[in-house]
């Protein structure tokens, strides 16, 4: 996601839908290959899900822990500019970011799964929870895009990007807390 925010801040909007558009179909290809893989999973071992949803949860608060400490600094610098890029390039820098992701495969496989109701049909829940998804990461990945070029000032001063850090940091921490005990 920092990595829209960068480009988004950095070749100009048409460019970044580019990127976008193959990020979510990346998004979309890991939510689906998680959520059928881990609602096998609770249908044939309901003991292995329980182990993955404590493992998950664990997961998303060291990265939290991660995110808490880390210095605060961006990947570019006032003075560096990417070298521009064709449109089919940046689609597919999009897409392999999303389906490279382990943060974004750890995520959806703890959390997709807290969703599901065993005693309903899978393919209707499977089919909604993913079209949310889509949408929130559309409007995420928009808001970064747009909000990238004003915030690109702000987000320099590393105290700032620091701040930044440790407020997603407790959120990563609380959200593996919430998985893990829910």
């Amino acid at each position: 996601m920092l990595l829209a925010l960068t480009l988004g801040m950095s070749i100009g909007v048409r460019k970044a839908m580019y990127m976008m558009w193959g990020e979510l179909l990346g998004v979309a290809i890991v939510a689906s290959a998680a959520a059928l893989g881990v609602a096998t999973l609770m249908l044939q071992l309901p003991e292995a899900f329980i182990f993955l949803k404590l493992a998950g949860g664990a997961y998303l608060a060291w990265l939290g822990y991660q995110m808490w400490c880390s210095r605060g600094r961006l990947v570019l610098t006032d003075s560096e500019n990417p070298p521009a890029q064709a449109g089919m390039q940046l689609a597919l820098n999009g897409f392999v970011t999303a389906i490279a992701n382990p943060k974004g495969w750890a995520f959806f496989i703890t959390l997709l799964p807290s969703f599901v109701v065993t005693e309903q049909p899978l393919a209707p829940q499977l089919t909604a929870m993913i079209a949310i998804v889509m949408v929130l990461e559309f409007t995420a990945m928009m808001i970064y895009a747009s909000g990238g070029k004003a915030l690109r000032h702000l987000l320099m001063n590393k105290h700032n990007v620091r701040l930044l850090n440790r407020i997603s940091g407790t959120l990563m921490i609380a959200v593996g807390a919430w998985l893990a005990f829910s």
